[in-house]
């Protein structure tokens, strides 16, 4: 009886994790234009403040589902606005090295680079922590959904998509599912 309990609180907890990942997936792409206003900031801080709502969610994700301490989490949230600025760079990296292929293949790789560069930069470093998983195996869903979730920046672009967004919630929220599926494995077995 207690394990159907745990089971249904559980799915409670990644129904949250999965509704605040659409909603700082709504609240990214808002952030540019508000940032692009502070002078003098370099593009890759500014780059870095867009993935604040992610961060915080990530923080959050962290303290509720390990056993790590506080400042793991916010290490954790600080290597998620590094990521998030990798993630950026590979996308516009592989989208120049594509150049002369069609737009949509352009943006279907550059979406994967940069899926995956964030997702597995974020995996790295919150394996790092003091109770971070060490498997690789507990890691290969996020990696596989955040590459996987980065396709839809064809699709962003296709539509041409500014001010809203289909890869930011989708991503955000299928990553932060998976990274609290991640931790709350390696908390059952520390438990």
């Amino acid at each position: 009886m207690t394990q159907a309990i745990a089971s249904v609180d559980t799915s409670r907890n990644l129904l949250i994790v999965a509704g605040c990942g659409l909603l700082s997936g709504i609240l990214t792409p808002l952030l540019p234009a508000l940032l692009d206003k502070i002078a003098g900031v370099p593009a890759d801080v500014r780059l870095a403040l867009v993935a604040i709502p992610f961060a915080v969610l990530v923080f959050f994700v962290v303290r509720r589902f390990s056993i790590n301490p506080w400042w793991a989490a916010l290490a954790a949230a600080v290597m998620t606005m590094i990521a998030f600025v990798c993630a950026v760079n590979a996308a516009i990296f592989i989208d120049g090295q594509t150049n002369g292929a069609d737009k949509l293949m352009r943006n279907i790789l550059s979406g994967l680079a940069g899926g995956l560069t964030g997702s597995a930069l974020m995996a790295l470093g919150i394996a790092l922590l003091p109770a971070g998983p060490r498997d690789a195996v507990a890691w290969l869903r996020m990696l596989l959904t955040g590459s996987l979730a980065g396709t839809l920046l064809a699709l962003d672009n296709a539509l041409g998509l500014d001010q809203t967004s289909f890869l930011y919630p989708v991503w955000q929220a299928a990553v932060a599912v998976r990274l609290a599926m991640a931790l709350r494995g390696r908390r059952l077995l520390t438990s």
